[in-house]
């Protein structure tokens, strides 16, 4: 299955149905009056979020959506029927945004969650609405208005706790297939990930974290070098930050500061995020060696740097022990500023 994170599509509403002019005819009724009905009501176009959908791909092929129409109003004051409304499903984590204003329309992030793209317009009146003491035979009737038409960017944002990040060939595809039932392409070649991959990891308590692994970050990654540029958006959404690192490379360091340079560069908070850094590979180097390494990466993050073989299957549970503390940390300080938020105190006015 291809993966597609980001199309255009047109919306457009449906018309609203025009209304009627006609008048009743019955015996013993010698002017009845204006008896035209209302056009129906345009059907709009509506996005729904489903969790059967992992990419864009459907709207790679068809890009454009519209709604049943409104119908005409009938004879003896019957009003039109209304168009169906058109229920697009999308994954949820979709963005939607007017293409034209690049304005956000709205964020899809639960299951079921809908959001109206497209309005159906109204339907137009009957001449029995112009009935007047000067005019007692109306015979004007309104058309009905066009539905709203729209030109939409949609995005996908997958919706991780934990992001798994790192130069190409530093071992996350090895690692969330290791920690997660996730089976992405492993090779000894860089680029061997093209898309993100997801993972459920289960914790103690029985529950599963979601785990995404972003492939093709390297130097540039932000400005369009290497994939990470298509996939940085991935991790916008995620809470904590796990950054793998080659032990076995020149260079350690300078990897660690050409991720931390992009995730600056590329903006929206992720610099900011709090990360774990994990020291991969160490199998095959000497225990000397990799202390040296860790000493020199440490004083760079908030974490205590943990040392793993995903291969061997080594310190992957004290990784993932930091991780669940970690996450925890941060449940108790969302909680807390809810709590402050919410308490008669942080609403008093201060003393001037």
């Amino acid at each position: 299955m291809r993966f597609i994170d980001h199309v255009e599509i047109q919306v457009q509403g449906g018309d609203g149905g025009d209304g009627m002019v006609a008048f009743r005819r019955e015996k013993y009724v010698p002017a009845g009056g204006p008896a035209g009905g209302n056009g129906g009501h345009g059907g709009s176009v509506i996005l729904r979020a489903t969790p059967q959908l992992q990419t864009l791909l459907d709207f790679h092929y068809v890009h454009l959506f519209a709604a049943e129409k409104g119908q005409r109003g009938g004879p003896k004051n019957l009003t039109g029927a209304s168009g169906q409304d058109l229920i697009i499903e999308v994954p949820y984590g979709t963005v939607a945004y007017e293409a034209d204003t690049d304005v956000i329309m709205g964020d899809l992030t639960q299951p079921g969650q809908t959001l109206v793209v497209a309005q159906g317009g109204k339907g137009g009146l009957g001449n029995k609405h112009f009935l007047s003491n000067r005019n007692r035979a109306p015979e004007r009737a309104l058309p009905g208005l066009p539905g709203e038409v729209r030109s939409l960017r949609l995005e996908l944002k997958l919706l991780a706790e934990v992001g798994i990040i790192g130069l190409p060939n530093a071992g996350k595809s090895t690692l969330i297939s290791v920690l997660s039932a996730a089976r992405p392409k492993i090779a000894d070649y860089p680029f061997t990930t093209l898309v993100p991959n997801l993972g459920v990891v289960p914790r103690g308590d029985g529950d599963g974290v979601v785990f995404a692994d972003i492939p093709g970050l390297i130097a540039g990654a932000h400005t369009g070098l290497g994939l990470g540029h298509e996939f940085l958006r991935h991790i916008e959404r995620t809470r904590l930050l796990v950054h793998v690192i080659d032990a076995t490379q020149p260079n350690p360091m300078e990897a660690l500061a050409v991720i931390q340079q992009e995730l600056h560069a590329y903006g929206h908070g992720l610099s900011e995020r709090p990360q774990i850094v994990a020291l991969s590979k160490i199998d095959a180097l000497d225990a000397a060696t990799v202390a040296e390494v860790r000493s020199h990466l440490q004083p760079t993050s908030l974490f205590p740097v943990q040392c793993i073989s995903a291969v061997s299957q080594l310190g992957l549970d004290r990784l993932l022990q930091t991780v669940w503390d970690g996450l925890d940390t941060l449940n108790a300080r969302e909680e807390f500023s809810l709590a402050n938020e919410s308490s008669p105190l942080s609403q008093t006015p201060s003393c001037q």
